[in-house]
């Protein structure tokens, strides 16, 4: 009896223990991680301002790569919301909502998950740093609070959130660095500021037949014009033999810009002239495709797939190529000023491209939509166009 007495009494004198010092620790945590980058404030924010590329630089996906997660609510900004399930007993469900975002300056958001503790925000602050009267870096530090109140259990919890989330606040900040230095470092809202209709966007693009010409020529302005109208002498030839329209502007496709020269293909979206007689369809007619359909086996059996359906049947001449152009999903922003200035355009749109969570494909192109000669002056008016993924 005296030997269970005293088992209670040191079961009390720990509890007492338990309860005094968890009143004596904090019943609210605060603990913050930086790092810095190199990219543009427009980047690193809308970065942050949206789930678009949450997965890629968060470690929660990583802690379950099969878990599920639903995005709902606006794009980006406040209201915005990821809601995760795991079947990992060690992650749970949760959520992460934005709840405040000030342009240029922060990102706040709410989180909901299994560990202990209330009131659970971090905030992403944007400081713009670097030597001079020019920041051209960025300081981007995370802070998270969590309160505890009452709950003692909680505030022993406490005692390790430095290495719990701390760890993962560190480590997502690293990929967050690394995800940001793969992104061009041009400001895309630069070339909307005079008028928000200039903005990037997505569009739908419509197949097309094109005739083009490759080339490769020095980085002078004076010889890349030239060679342009060259070629276009070439295409105009082509379009006039095969009875053939300009279906848009013409197009400049580049395929290596370098530090000497210029690699490109000078393209012409073409069509059938108004009343004429429709060019041969590189497609069976439809008794041939009713013949084809008998034949699935023998058919799929070939080397050649058939042609799509709108491709033109042209005769070639010189350096001249066609090229059927299949629908496809791009990214395009308009530009007035100097083709010189087109480079930068470029990577500004890939830019805005891979903020959004998106990838670029294929090569960028322009329309010229003024025509040659004016491109070459600053009255040059373009379309710059990306493909998707």
């Amino acid at each position: 009896m005296t030997r269970l007495i005293e088992v209670l009494i040191s079961l009390a004198i720990v509890a007492a223990l338990f309860v005094i010092v968890g009143f004596m620790l904090p019943s609210h945590r605060h603990i913050e991680q930086s790092v810095e980058t190199n990219r543009k404030m427009t980047i690193v924010y809308d970065t942050l301002n949206s789930f678009a590329r949450f997965k890629q630089w968060n470690v929660l996906p990583l802690h379950d790569p099969a878990m599920d997660i639903n995005i709902s609510g606006p794009k980006s900004g406040p209201g915005a919301q990821l809601d995760y399930s795991s079947k990992e007993r060690s992650v749970g469900s949760g959520s992460w909502k934005l709840v405040d975002s000030v342009p240029g300056k922060s990102v706040t958001y709410e989180i909901t998950n299994k560990e202990p503790g209330t009131n659970k925000i971090t905030t992403f602050k944007l400081e713009p740093t670097g030597r001079g009267a020019v920041k051209r870096n960025v300081r981007i530090t995370q802070t998270y609070d969590v309160d505890y109140g009452m709950n003692l259990f909680g505030r022993y919890a406490g005692m390790y959130v430095a290495s719990g989330m701390g760890d993962s606040m560190k480590m997502s900040l690293g990929r967050l660095s690394n995800l940001l230095a793969a992104v061009p470092n041009f400001d895309y809202t630069e070339l909307s500021k005079d008028d928000p209709a200039k903005a990037p966007s997505i569009v739908e693009r419509p197949a097309a037949n094109l005739l083009l010409v490759s080339t490769s020529v020095e980085r002078n302005n004076d010889v890349v014009e030239r060679t342009m109208k060259n070629n276009m002498q070439w295409i105009e030839k082509v379009m006039k033999a095969n009875n053939l329209v300009a279906d848009g502007p013409v197009r400049v496709i580049t395929n290596e810009f370098g530090s000497e020269t210029y690699s490109f293909d000078l393209a012409q979206p073409v069509r059938k002239a108004s009343g004429a007689a429709d060019a041969k369809s590189d497609e069976p007619d439809a008794t041939a495709a009713k013949d084809a359909e008998a034949d699935a086996d023998q058919v799929a059996a070939t080397d050649e797939a058939p042609a799509p359906a709108g491709k033109l049947s042209i005769k070639l001449e010189g350096p001249v190529e066609h090229v059927y152009e299949e629908p496809a999903r791009v990214a395009v922003v308009p530009f007035s000023g100097h083709m010189a200035n087109l480079p930068k355009v470029r990577d500004a749109l890939r830019a805005w491209v891979l903020t959004q969570g998106m990838e670029t494909a294929g090569r960028p192109y322009e329309s010229w939509d003024a025509g040659i000669e004016k491109g070459f002056i600053d009255e040059g008016e373009f379309r710059v166009y990306w493909m998707l993924r």
